[in-house]
């Protein structure tokens, strides 16, 4: 009787061990996970009934179903349905509308998603996931036309668009170019309406901008910007380096940059400066002047541009520099970016146009180099000075004086280095320091667009 009660006891035992375990297994096995799949969907509320939406869900077990619906007031379409089991943890489906189904009469329709995992939970029937998601169907393209434009534009140089873009759900516009830049537009006069500077950029060899308008639904409409393009041949410039320049100015700059920091070939110090180094400062140039406000402009006059008074040109704009050193050719290349001007020692240089101040430090081979936003994208540099007036957030009248002329940075001789940049692009300044170019090129078209715009 003892025996039976102690062999009962421990088959007891053995049985809670079992029931035990088995509860353990369940709770903390992943074949037994309780997460419903988690679904990730592209889409903004807005469906032109033609783009794919793409659909992906993420689950610990793996997939065993999944299951894409459309529903309208009036019909239903299963546009996916896919019970092929798969134990990758994400999976991507695409969904489309029905094969021969173009648009739909309703003003939306009601995506239902079902997945199921591989999950042994539930009876071993997995966790299931079950989301709706209503979309609006919009499938008409945004309206675009081009009102006003500079007739040409010239290889290094500038232009402007002036255009209507209008869409009930417009998302983005943009003007896109050959070369990789996307040019954005700032609200011009009234709803609707949107305008931009453009730049051909020196070491392009072709030139086309194309306005883009995209609408939240993903319709979009282009229109190219009609210029005609005209070429200019920069000047090369082979340089011969000397001992005196490589034991000189650039042993001095070497022990300032972090760049040639344990470098002591003199020509190797010379490479680093005149192209990582310029690489780097011209990054921090690129990145403060490529923005544009998203305010809407009523007009812009800019006087022309002359911040040194009896400023004589010692050096010019896309200037392709090619150095070489006893008999070794090709040492290093470099395109001067700016207009070189020099007058008196420290000459005084004024902002012919108003402004705010967004950069004012020393920038490696610039120097010192205060940098003045003038609005609608364009912007002013002044390299190697030897005083700067202005700090950076600082309002800057017309013609009043910010700098002095200098020899900071990677500069020979006392001289301003003067740059006009569109929206990070660096363009030609004689273009902006002439009157009939200006007004033949940016505010006679303002005008004729104004004069438009104010008849509608």
């Amino acid at each position: 009787m003892r025996r039976g009660a102690k062999g009962s006891g421990i088959i007891g035992w053995i049985l809670s061990g079992l029931v035990i375990g088995g509860i353990g297994f369940i709770a903390f096995s992943p074949k037994f996970e309780r997460e419903d799949p988690k679904l990730i969907l592209s889409h903004s509320g807005y469906w032109n009934f033609k783009d794919p939406i793409q659909v992906k869900v993420e689950d610990a077990s793996g997939l065993k179903s999944f299951k894409a619906t459309l529903f309208t007031p009036h019909d239903d379409w299963v546009v996916v349905d896919e019970n092929t089991p798969s134990t990758a943890d994400k999976k991507t489906f695409t969904v489309l509308p029905p094969k021969g189904v173009r648009s739909v009469e309703s003003e939306s329709v009601t995506l239902t998603i079902e997945a199921t995992d591989n999950s042994l939970w539930g009876m071993f029937m997995g966790n299931t996931l079950k989301e709706e998601l209503t979309l609006v169907i919009d499938q008409r393209r945004p309206v675009l036309s081009i009102i006003a434009n500079s007739y040409k534009i010239q290889k290094g140089g500038s232009a402007i668009v002036i255009f209507k873009a209008t869409d009930p759900h417009l998302q983005t516009l943009k003007i896109e170019t050959n070369y990789g830049k996307t040019f954005m537009a700032q609200p011009f006069m009234k709803e609707g309406y949107y305008a931009s500077l453009l730049a051909w950029p020196v070491q392009s060899e072709n030139f086309s901008a194309t306005v883009v308008a995209r609408d939240s639904a993903g319709n979009e409409t282009r229109g190219s910007v009609p210029l005609r393009l005209k070429d200019h041949v920069y000047r090369t410039s082979n340089i011969e380096l000397s001992d005196a320049f490589l034991d000189g100015k650039i042993a001095e700059l070497a022990n300032e940059y972090e760049q040639t920091a344990g470098v002591d070939d003199r020509l190797e110090q010379f490479r680093i400066i005149n192209e990582k180094v310029r690489a780097d400062n011209e990054k921090i140039i690129h990145k403060v002047t490529s923005k544009v406000s998203s305010k809407m402009v009523v007009d812009f006059n800019p006087a022309p541009f002359y911040p040194l008074a009896n400023g004589q040109k010692v050096a010019d704009f896309g200037d392709h520099r090619i150095y070489s050193y006893k008999g070794q050719e090709n040492i290093s290349q470099a395109y001067h970016m700016g207009l070189d001007l020099a007058s008196v020692h420290n000459g005084p240089i004024k902002s012919s146009n108003g402004g705010k101040v967004v950069f004012s430090q020393p920038n490696g081979i610039y120097g010192n180099l205060p940098i003045v936003d003038h609005g609608f994208g364009l912007y002013t540099l002044y390299g190697h000075c030897s005083e700067v007036h202005v700090q950076e957030h600082d309002a800057v009248a017309a013609e009043q004086e910010i700098a002095k002329t200098g020899l900071s940075g990677y500069a020979m001789g006392d001289h301003l280095h003067f740059g006009i940049l569109v929206q990070g692009i660096e363009v030609r300044p004689e273009e902006w320091m002439d009157t009939k170019w200006i007004a033949d090129n940016i505010t006679g078209v303002i005008e004729s667009a104004k004069q438009y715009i104010n008849q509608r």
